[in-house]
């Protein structure tokens, strides 16, 4: 079976600014896949690449076996991507943005039905008829989804999908999603809400200054921060002797790495003896953004 997505030594440069370095993938059929990484990193490039709206400096690009510069027209049929930016026709209510688009991929009023499935699916039924300058922030987002699945697409790229969707809206539009991955299409995810990759991804990718720095599975990359981490909200600041273990803080909040329970009660005796007060205190299995925060070296 041919990859839904398959990169080649891309390399991108913007004058002396070198956005990817030689990025090398392959995704699956069928895969729901998370790339993340820093602002910056080169996710956008890399899905401008895909859509085929820039073109690299060198390297090659395919979806479903299109080549992205000498097919594009197959390529790009095959794919259907959600922006992070929220641009729309201010012209159309909902219904007509989506048959327009529909149009664009030679689908007429036999798509219809499947316009009517998203329209539902996606919350979107009681505005299928407003125009798209008023709808709310939220529902913008939920009518780009629809207009990037009009076309029934073995590859969904959603790059930032759910950025100021409030938890109601999420929830369905991830069911939708995952329903769509169920039946065989390829997701590809970018997010800063890392918990939305843990849980939906089989695999991930993490990119720094233009390059892959982790490839694995979910499982495999959790299993890289071994042990438990110790939230702890204090009256003072962290004791010196407590450094060591210091995942990352944030004004009197710490993150602690810990390698076995035992390590608890030897913490909260230093904390004592320094005459701190534990405001508050949690003991929490590592997740995948402590290892972004580890792999990436930001939080």
């Amino acid at each position: 079976m041919i990859p839904a997505i398959k990169i080649e030594q891309v390399q991108k440069h913007y004058g002396n600014l070198q956005a990817l370095r030689g990025i090398d993938l392959a995704i699956e059929q069928g895969e729901f896949f998370a790339l993340l990484g820093p602002n910056g990193a080169g996710k956008s490039t890399l899905i401008n690449l895909l859509a085929g709206l820039i073109r690299p400096t060198s390297g090659r690009l395919s979806v479903m076996g299109f080549d992205v510069q000498t097919q594009y027209r197959q390529a790009r049929h095959a794919l259907g991507v959600v922006p992070q930016e929220l641009v729309f026709d201010p012209f159309f209510n909902v219904r007509e943005m989506l048959r327009f688009q529909a149009g664009y991929f030679g689908l007429g009023p036999e798509n219809d039905a499947w316009v009517d499935e998203i329209i539902e699916c996606l919350g979107l039924a009681d505005k299928a008829h407003t125009n798209m300058r008023k709808l709310s922030g939220g529902m913008k987002r939920r009518a780009l989804i629809a207009q990037a699945l009009v076309h029934k697409p073995p590859v969904i790229v959603l790059d930032e999908p759910t950025a100021g969707v409030d938890v109601e809206l999420r929830q369905m539009m991830w069911e939708f999603i995952k329903r769509l991955n169920r039946e065989g299409h390829t997701i590809i995810l970018t997010t800063h809400y890392l918990e939305e990759a843990e849980t939906l991804c089989s695999r991930v990718a993490m990119m720094k200054q233009g390059q892959i720095i982790a490839l694995d599975s979910t499982a495999n990359l959790l299993k890289k921060i071994p042990g438990k981490n110790l939230r702890l909200k204090l009256s003072a600041a962290l004791p010196e002797t407590l450094r060591p273990l210091l995942r990352h803080e944030e004004g009197n909040e710490y993150m602690l790495a810990l390698t076995e329970v035992a390590q608890v009660e030897r913490v909260l005796s230093q904390i004592r003896e320094a005459n701190i007060v534990v405001e508050d205190m949690q003991l929490i299995e590592a997740d995948l953004e402590d290892v972004f925060v580890d792999l990436v070296g930001q939080p």
